[in-house]
Formats: structure tokens, sequence, C-alpha cells
């Protein structure tokens, strides 16, 4: 099911209407620029062998090494020493576990051949049980669950720290499932077959060993893999670039190749799409090969040969009535005599994309569907397609709204805009084609989730579930407010505050950012963030600078590789908004990010410590200038450009913040934060930028968790644990 979305928006002020405020210090007046000669560590040549001659922690970069392991027991000794003997830790770990394991959540529901799945974790089962009902009994509120897999005693039986990473089940009786299991919550997966009428993996079935799996269903004794076959067999980040299929008792040795890209590849590996009916039947195989993060090769598999298709390199697939591929692009298209804007919906027949329609004449009239194209101020979430409609989640000015587009002729489509709640943003979750149904959420930072049945035909809408509060949030408001960055482009936040919040700049304040990789972040409920921060008189910002997708490919290409330095001008100039406004101040204001949102956090306290007093640093990438050598870095070369081309490099080397600390800048105590098992961003990111502020006499704590990977999704009661170091590390910088 796809991330759950919210947004609370109201009329964006315009940073003209506020001043600063009395007795504050405009913060600009205090950045100081630092010296390239006060960075003891920034590589004399930025080739690859300079940069690692200037480093000094290469040891730590050994995942479960000696050196590295003894650094992370001694910071950890620390770190818990500080976070866990802070009185507040042991209520907000307790509030947070209450939180996560509570059993009156929504039970996130997938349709299941003829009923309803869900993955459910608690205190009783914290690595979660797998389990099916009716639609009927879902529905009813009174949910009799019958289990089909149980997490926690797989894991006990076989000695092995399982964590479920989802199945795959064959259509339509989906009776026949490949479910994922990891070890320790890595990326990388088990596969194993597993059948429901028996509840029980299936003797003799598909089995594959650990590794990052591309896998399809091609029918009930073939599947479609890219993975690891061999010495050479995968790209330089660590993923397949070759297909081929499997057939019932064939070792991977014996599988067949159907399609080869090239170990040059970048992105995340080739995989086959298998597009089908409502009833099952196969429609189409489209085999994708990544060439960078974004951009791609699309190609046909039909009669065992390959077709590629003209299409543009950055385009997402959604699926196929008949033979019509509907799709969006990411970038601006030429098509026949016509520009298409980028962030499009269309749909065009595979027989005009494939090679012998490259140099037709096109006849007036004969142009491709135009699904959906979206308005600047617009962005495409999420699309299903059904096999008589096309139902599309966007985002206007950040607020979600559900449309529904039926063929009305042989070009043109009926759109239909379905009511939603005002100023909310909406999930598109799970989907049966075959009963043209839909799974619909809505929720706000202070309003909590409402799941609803969508009935694609007639565009009917039924509430099933209404989540309980969380925390009290009547003691809070949201406004919508924005920022001007440096070069005058007008940045979007939401700010939730107190109602009687007064502007003196004492408020203590979580801004959170991301910028990166098109994915956007409208308001979501928080329920640990409004429990432990909010209802303690805590501010949460959010911020949605360039580099995200808030506004489609054009928002986040604007900070693509040489124009990264945008997203970290646009999350400042929110800071030194929110600071001119008085909703907070330097001392009392704070940064929170993970993963690429660990970039911005990290680049934000070395290029502009005096705009904050603390800042979480989760999983984050932060040696750039090496990225791309730690597994899976290559894969992201598309988002920041190539650190061994010299002209990218001193595009990269102008932020990476691990080259650029300096032991004559005054930084705020920093935490940063991995996980032991992160296989999608090393934690030598992390456990370097700690060991090089603490050589430079810089205070801070460093906490590495060992199990749980990367999504932090492995257990909630360790995740309660997580967010219980969180809060108190910002109560302590911020609040007292």
């Amino acid at each position: 099911m796809r991330r759950l979305i919210l947004s609370a928006a109201i009329p964006a002020l315009m940073l003209g209407a506020c001043s600063t405020m009395p007795g504050t210090q405009d913060p600009t007046e205090v950045s100081v620029p630092v010296s390239q000669a006060s960075m003891p560590n920034f590589p004399a040549d930025l080739t690859p062998a300079g940069v690692a001659a200037a480093d000094d922690h290469l040891a730590l970069e050994a995942v479960d090494g000696a050196e590295g392991m003894a650094f992370v027991a001694r910071s950890n000794e620390r770190a818990l020493a500080t976070l866990e003997s802070d009185p507040r830790y042991e209520p907000f770990r307790q509030q947070a576990e209450a939180i996560l394991t509570a059993t009156d959540r929504i039970p996130s529901p997938s349709f299941l051949g003829d009923g309803i799945g869900n993955f459910w974790q608690d205190a009783t089962n914290p690595k979660g049980i797998w389990r099916r009902t009716t639609l009927e009994s879902y529905a009813s509120g009174n949910t009799e669950w019958e289990t089909l897999l149980d997490i926690d005693a797989l894991a006990r039986a076989e000695g092995k720290d399982w964590v479920f990473k989802g199945a795959s089940c064959l259509p339509p009786a989906e009776t026949r499932c490949l479910i994922n299991l990891s070890d320790g919550g890595k990326d990388a997966v088990v596969v194993r077959e597993f059948d429901l009428t028996t509840k029980a993996f299936v003797d003799g079935g598909f089995v594959l060993p650990e590794g990052k799996h591309r896998i399809s269903w091609l029918d009930a004794e073939t599947l479609l893999v890219a993975t690891d076959f061999g010495p050479g067999t995968l790209t330089e980040s660590g993923y397949p670039y070759i297909v081929k299929t499997l057939k019932r008792g064939q070792t991977l040795a014996q599988a067949t190749e159907v399609y080869r890209g090239e170990a040059g590849d970048g992105g995340y590996g080739v995989s086959a799409s298998v597009f089908r009916d409502g009833e099952g039947a196969v429609q189409a195989v489209i085999f994708n090969r990544p060439l960078d993060t974004f951009r791609g090769e699309r190609w046909l598999w039909k009669d065992g040969s390959n077709y590629k298709l003209n299409l543009p390199e950055r385009v997402n697939l959604h699926g196929v009535q008949g033979d019509l591929l509907i799709f969006t692009i990411e970038e601006s298209w030429r098509r026949h005599v016509k520009v298409i804007p980028a962030g499009s919906l269309l749909g065009e027949h595979l027989g005009n994309l494939t090679p012998d329609d490259l140099n037709a004449t096109i006849v007036v009239g004969t142009s491709m569907d135009e699904l959906f194209l979206p308005t600047n101020r617009q962005s495409i979430e999420a699309v299903t397609v059904y096999d008589d409609r096309v139902v599309v989640a966007y985002n206007d000015n950040v607020v979600g709204r559900i449309a529904t587009l039926h063929k009305r002729d042989a070009f043109s489509w009926r759109r239909t805009e379905v009511p939603m709640a005002e100023n909310s943003a909406v999930g598109l979750g799970g989907s049966s084609r075959a009963s043209g149904r839909q799974f619909v959420s809505t929720q706000g930072f202070l309003t909590p989730p409402t799941l609803s049945l969508f009935t694609v035909e007639g565009a009917a809408m039924t509430e099933l579930r209404a989540a309980p509060p969380k925390f009290d949030a009547s003691t809070h408001r949201v406004e919508q407010y924005e920022a001007t960055s440096t070069d005058g482009t007008k940045i979007p936040y939401f700010v939730v505050m107190p109602r009687d919040l007064a502007l003196d700049g004492t408020a203590p304040t979580i801004l959170f950012g991301y910028g990166g990789f098109q994915i956007s972040f409208p308001p979501a409920y928080k329920p640990e963030m409004g429990k432990l921060w909010l209802e303690n008189g805590g501010v949460f910002v959010q911020a949605n600078i360039r580099g995200g997708g808030e506004f489609g490919p054009g928002w986040h290409q604007a900070a693509l590789n040489g124009d990264r330095q945008r997203s970290f001008d646009d999350f400042a100039a929110v800071a030194e908004d929110l600071i001119a406004r008085g909703i907070t101040s330097p001392r009392h204001l704070g940064i929170y990010g993970r993963s690429n949102g660990g970039v911005l956090t990290s680049v934000s306290i070395t290029q502009r410590p005096e705009l904050f007093n603390a800042a979480v640093i989760e999983s984050p990438l932060i040696d750039m200038l090496r990225y791309h050598e730690l597994p899976a870095g290559a894969s992201w070369i598309g988002e920041y450009g190539d650190p061994r081309i010299p002209e990218e490099a001193a595009w990269i080397a102008e932020y990476s913040a691990y080259q650029r600390l300096s032991p004559e800048v005054d930084y705020p105590r920093v935490y940063i934060t991995t996980n032991t098992r992160d296989d999608r961003v090393h934690p030598a990111h992390a456990r370097k930028f700690a060991a090089r502020l603490e050589a430079q006499g810089h205070d801070h704590l460093y906490f590495e968790d060992t199990a749980g990977g990367h999504s932090n999704d492995a257990d909630p009661v360790a995740n309660a644990r997580r967010w219980a170091r969180h809060y108190v590390y910002l109560a302590q910088q911020l609040m007292d």
C-alpha cells in the first residue's frame, strides 16, 4: 500500500507580510563563510584516489570490522547514557510504544484473492502476522482474522531475525504467493513460495537465496527473475541487469535468459512488469532497463523477441488497457507534431510505440490520448489502471484530489472529480482490478486517517474505518506559509503550532525536509510526533523544498546534480522565514532528516550552523565524494552526479558535509543515528561523520542500532525506543 498522505492547507501568506521581530537578530547578518583552508580534511585533489587519501576514517566503512564495531560500541554507550538516563525517556518510550502497538490502529488492507489481506504488528507480535479476512468482515468493525503466516513463530523456529518484506501473489486466484523475508531488516531478501490454501510453504516450490531480486509471476509454473546469477551479473550498485525465466523445479543456473542490459547500467536494476486485465490474462510484458536513477529504456517482450519502445527516458508506466499503455512522462516530449509537458498522464497503443512507428506519417486526429495534463501547481501522485477506467490521485497546491478518467471516444477521456474533504491529502491504497474497487485514505497533521472503499464505476466512496486520535490536537493549528529562496522562488511550508503561540521567538521548533528523488511530502498524521512533541508545546514544520515532487518533475529537476544547492538554500530560507515571523529563533530551532534528508541536514549544519541548535541526522548520506563507492550508492548518480567526473566532483565538493567540517566552526551538538544492517544507505556515512566531529573536538551524539535496516520497520517495540531517543535529544537541545 502506498504511503498515506494528508494536507491541511490554508491560503499562503507572503513573506513580505512579516518583518523581523523586535529583539531578534537577522540570521543572515551572522553567517560567516568558512574558508577551505580551515577544513583540514578537504581533499588536495578531487580524484577518487585524492579523496581516499584525505579520508582518515576509511576503516569505518567495513560494516562488521573490528575498528568500526569498537567505535559503535563506544559511541552507543555514551549516547544511551545521555539520552536514556533523561527522565523524559521512559515516558516517551512508553507513549511511543503504546501508539505503535495500539490494537485500535486501522489495519492497512490489500485485496487478496476474494478477500482482504493485512500485515499486523503489535506488542504480542512485534515481528508481525500476515492474515486475511473477507471484505464484509473487515467492513463490519468486528473483524475475524485468519492467520496465514506468523513471522515471530517462524523466526523462533528457524533461529533467524526474519522481517516480513511483503508478498507477491499470482492473479487472479492469488493462492500462490512469493514471500519476501529479510534477515535483520535488510533490503536483500530470501524468497519462498507459499500456498494460501494450506497456509504452508510449498514443498519443492520456488526458493531464491538472499539477494536484491526483481521477480514477477509470468504464470503458475514460471517466474521472470532478475537477480545475482553469479560473477559479473550485477551492476556496480549491486543490482541485477539480466532477466531470465525460471521454471518450477529449475535452479537459477538452469534459468533461460530473455533480456540483458549492461553491467554499467545505473539505477536499481532491470525488472519485468507483467500487465494483466481484471481476469488475470497477460496483456503485455515490459522490461525496464534503468540507465541511471531516473532515465531508462522500456522493452516490449512479445513472442520471444524484445522491441524497444519509443518512449522518453524519464517515464513511469502504470498499466495497460487492451493494448493501450498508460504512463506519465517526467520530461517534456515532442510526439508527432506536439510538445507534451512533463508530468502529463498519457495513453498510447503499444503498436504505435514499436520501431515500425518511428518514421510513420501521422495523420491529424490520430495523436495519442491525453488523459490528464497537470497545471504548474499540480502533480500526479498515484495512478491505478482498471479495465475501462483510470483513477488518478493528484496534488493541487499540496492539497489532495482524486479524479476518474473514462474513455469517451477514440482519443478523448471524460474526467470526473471525486468529492473529497477540503484541505486534506489523499492516498490510493490496495486495488482490485477484477472488482473495480480501491482503498483510499485521507488524513491531516491534526486529523487521524480515515479509510474508505472507492468503487470506480459510479465513483462511490464508502467510509470503512476512522482511526482514533492519538494525541490532543485541540491545542494546535495548521498554517501554510511561503518563504522566498535566494533565487526568488517561493517555497511553501506547513507549520503546526499552538493556537495561542506568542510570536516572541521562543517556541521549540522541529523543521523537517527531504528535497530529493521527486518524493512529495504533503502533511500527514504523525501520532508519535503529536504525543511526544506537540503535546509538550512544540512546533512542527514541514518544508516542501525543491528536489521533491510537490509540483511535478520540474520541481524535482530544479535541484538535480549541479543545482543541488537550491534545496539547501530553500531549506535555509524556510528557517529564516520562521525566525523572521517570530515563530522561533536559532536557539530553539532544530532540524530532522533521514536518508536523502541526511544530506540536507548535514549540509545545513555545515553551511548555516548559526540557524540551528539541533539536528537529528538519521540513516544519512553524508560523504558525497565517496557515496558511489558505498553500496548501493552508485544507483543515485542520476540524482547527485558522479564524483569520478571532475566537473561533477567540483560541485559535489561544494556541499559534501564530511569533507567540509572545520574545527574552527561552532556547530550545535548534533545527533547522528543509523543501522548496522542498513544495506541501502551504508552506515559508514554516519560513522565517519561522527568520528570526524569527535576528532575535531565537536560535541555530538552517535547511536547505531544493530538490527532493523533502512526502513526501521522490523519491530515496533524497537521503533518506540528510536522515537523516544529522537525526542529526548530534541527536548534537551530546544526546550531545556
